[in-house]
Parts: structure tokens; C-alpha cells; sequence
């Protein structure tokens, strides 16, 4: 018989990418729900972080004890397409084969809202093969679309921070290219339900978001209006600008937006398919300027 004031076993969720924004939101859920959260991490410090790096070889030994894992991690920095699939296709590969050897019970796979079927960007590509690995092994895909909240990081949190620095603002294209938008919270709650076996049946692959698609430029000027600035747009030709962008990458220089992010802005998924989130009961509030704190 266990002792009567024993405390109560947590359960585990581990999370890749938590350094970085959404990685970092989901950590902060499941911890404020009362998760014990494992950082699944290249240089683990933390008494509840394990190694892991995305590419190599992982032991289930690093997932064992682990109910739910959240795999958040991307790695940005191979450029070239063997690169990406031996780093980012096949590392997640590896990590799902541990996983299932630890006996980990949900498995969710953040993916992209520009992963489709034709999709140009080699991102939104690696992605698409992410999702087929994931649904061979049961894991959940979830295309969440451009992710924002107080505080906000990723492609949302430089936008914002270009609006807070500069009242003048480079438009790329005419600024038609949709967008569609998810708080943090919303996504986050969401995967919790899921990882306590709160969710109905779903999909192998759900796509988060609000389905009111926000044109780039008018998501610029709603930034603006919820941050109280003004701004003006100078239009730039996109195909000048990746020009630009492509020839630093080949030439080593790294700078803060990639060329194939641009990709993905200017050929953005004109109809992402949000039929079955009412069954899924994944809710995803309008965004509003003021929102972003």
C-alpha cells in the first residue's frame, strides 16, 4: 500500500525545440498543467534535460518514462536538400523509432502550414516527407499557421519587432500573399488535450489556425494599429530580394531572413483545408492587432 500523503507521479512530456519560440510556449503549457517536462536538448544542464540532437543516432534509453513528446524541432541551418532530409527528415525519423521503442503513447509532429502538395519552398518539402514518417508511426502532424501571442518570437515576433523599429516597412510583391494566424494558447491547449487523451479521433494531419486569411500587408498594418505606430510600405520586386538573399547564403553569410522562407511567403497555401477541426474541437480565436502585447 502506498504511503497516504505520497505525492502524485507526473506524467512526462518531453519536447525538442524548446529554445526556441513555439517549443518554448509548449513547455510553459504542459509545465502550468502540471507536466513534468523533459528538454530534449543538444547540451542538456537542466536535472530534467536529455541529449539530443536532430540528425543523430538516439537511444530509447532518452525517451523512457516519457508519455507524451512534442517534436518542435527544426534545424535551419543545412541548406542544400541532402542536407536537410539527413539532418531534418531522417533525424525525426530516428527520433519517432525511439520513441517507439521507449513505449511513448502521443506523439505530435509540428509541421507547417506551407507544407502542401506542390509546395515550393524546400521547408514546406522536408515537412511534407516529416508528415509521412510521423503517420507511419501514429504520431499526430499539425500545420499550425503563423504563430503569435505577448511576447512574440519566430516569423510573427520579426514582423512585429520590424513594425516596433521602423516606420517604414519593405513590401514584398504586392502584399496579396494570405496568411493565416494561431495564438499560442489555443495551439498549446490543444495538443494538451490531445496528449491527455482528451481529443476525439483525429486526422493524421490537422492544419491550426483561424481560417481568416489576413493579406501580408494588412497583417502589417493591423501590427501596427494594435502597436500604435504608423508606417509606410516601399514595394520591393521578391524575386530581386531572394536573388539577394541567395547569393549571401552561397557565399556563407547568414543573415536574419532566409531565402527560403521567402519562398514560402510568396507561394503561401491559397486553401488550407480546416474541415475537420470542429470534429477535432481545435478552436483557433481571430487575431487581432492588439493581441500581440
Amino acid at each position: 500500500m502506498s504511503p497516504v500523503n505520497e505525492a502524485p507521479v507526473k506524467p512526462v512530456c518531453a519536447v525538442t525545440g524548446s529554445n526556441g519560440y513555439v517549443g518554448g510556449c509548449v513547455k510553459n503549457y504542459f509545465l502550468a498543467q502540471g507536466w513534468e517536462v523533459v528538454d530534449l536538448v543538444r547540451r542538456p544542464a537542466a536535472p530534467t534535460a536529455r541529449p539530443f540532437q536532430l540528425g543523430a543516432d538516439i537511444s530509447g534509453a532518452a525517451l523512457v518514462g516519457v508519455h507524451a513528446l512534442v517534436h518542435c524541432a527544426y534545424d535551419f541551418k543545412p541548406l542544400r536538400r541532402d542536407e536537410i532530409r539527413a539532418v531534418n527528415v531522417a533525424g525525426t525519423e530516428k527520433l519517432f523509432q525511439a520513441a517507439e521503442g521507449a513505449g511513448v503513447q502521443k506523439i505530435v509532429c509540428l509541421s507547417t502550414i506551407s507544407a502542401l502538395p506542390g509546395c515550393r519552398s524546400r521547408y514546406g518539402q522536408a515537412k511534407l516527407e516529416i508528415e509521412a514518417i510521423a503517420l507511419k508511426y501514429g504520431a499526430l502532424s499539425i500545420r499550425p499557421g503563423l504563430v503569435y501571442g505577448p511576447g512574440p518570437g519566430g516569423m510573427f515576433g520579426k514582423l512585429t519587432g520590424q513594425v516596433r523599429k521602423s516606420k517604414v516597412i519593405p513590401l514584398l510583391g504586392n502584399g496579396s500573399q494570405p496568411q493565416y494566424l494561431v495564438h499560442y494558447e489555443d495551439l498549446c491547449a490543444f495538443i494538451g488535450r490531445y496528449a491527455t487523451d482528451e481529443a476525439p479521433p483525429l486526422p493524421p494531419v490537422l492544419t491550426a489556425a483561424h481560417p481568416q486569411p489576413w493579406p501580408f500587408k494588412e497583417l502589417l498594418l493591423e501590427i501596427a494599429r494594435g502597436l500604435d505606430r504608423q508606417v509606410k510600405f516601399v514595394p520591393l520586386p521578391w524575386r530581386l530580394v531572394w536573388l539577394g538573399l541567395k547569393s549571401a547564403e552561397l557565399c556563407g553569410v547568414r543573415l536574419n531572413f532566409r531565402s527560403d522562407s521567402l519562398v514560402s511567403l510568396m507561394h503561401q497555401n491559397p486553401a488550407p483545408n480546416f474541415a475537420p477541426n470542429t470534429a477535432a474541437h481545435l478552436v483557433c480565436r481571430p487575431f487581432k492587432g492588439p493581441q500581440i502585447g
